[in-house]
């Protein structure tokens, strides 16, 4: 298993980005990958945090559609992954996390906030690599890698 390379950029200033946190996430990425078949090559992401009001301008933006999200996953590539020739990684693309509306969803549904940041970026890591749930199967399909995974890592609900 090799150790993805994980930028974390912090856009936000309600929620404390801990060292804790920062690791928690890097496990997620490393157990998507592992149980996508991508453990063995050299991976990397972008974890950016921001605001409610942030996200939201992203989401309209790049998705045309004005309203808060969780999270938002940016893939490089269309169906084939890019390589970066300065570390030889593979670059997968960026992932954005509204903590504020990660917080909001945690108590909402009555689990940690840990778990639910953890479960936003599995879910983005799986865009990332190229599953989506634009219709019921595809979507069903996602749902269970969510769960594989959030299982290996031990962050079932």
């Amino acid at each position: 298993m090799t150790e993805p390379i994980v930028g974390f950029y912090n856009r936000q200033r309600k929620t404390a980005v801990t060292k804790q946190l920062r690791e928690l996430l890097l496990c997620c990425v490393a157990a998507a990958l592992e149980c996508e078949d991508m453990g063995d090559r050299l991976c990397e992401v972008d974890i950016t945090f921001v605001s409610s009001r942030k996200i939201r301008e992203y989401n309209r933006q790049y998705r045309d559609v004005d309203r808060e999200t969780d999270v938002l996953s940016f893939p490089l590539g269309e169906g084939e992954f890019e390589f970066d020739p300065e570390n030889g990684a593979v670059s997968l693309g960026d992932i954005v996390i509204s903590l504020e509306k990660a917080a909001e969803q945690a108590r909402e549904y009555g689990h940690s906030f840990e778990r639910e940041v953890g479960f936003l970026t599995i879910h983005s890591m799986l865009h990332l690599l190229g599953y989506d749930h634009i219709d019921e199967a595809e979507g069903d399909v996602m749902r269970a890698h969510e769960k594989k995974i959030l299982s290996h890592i031990g962050l079932e609900r």
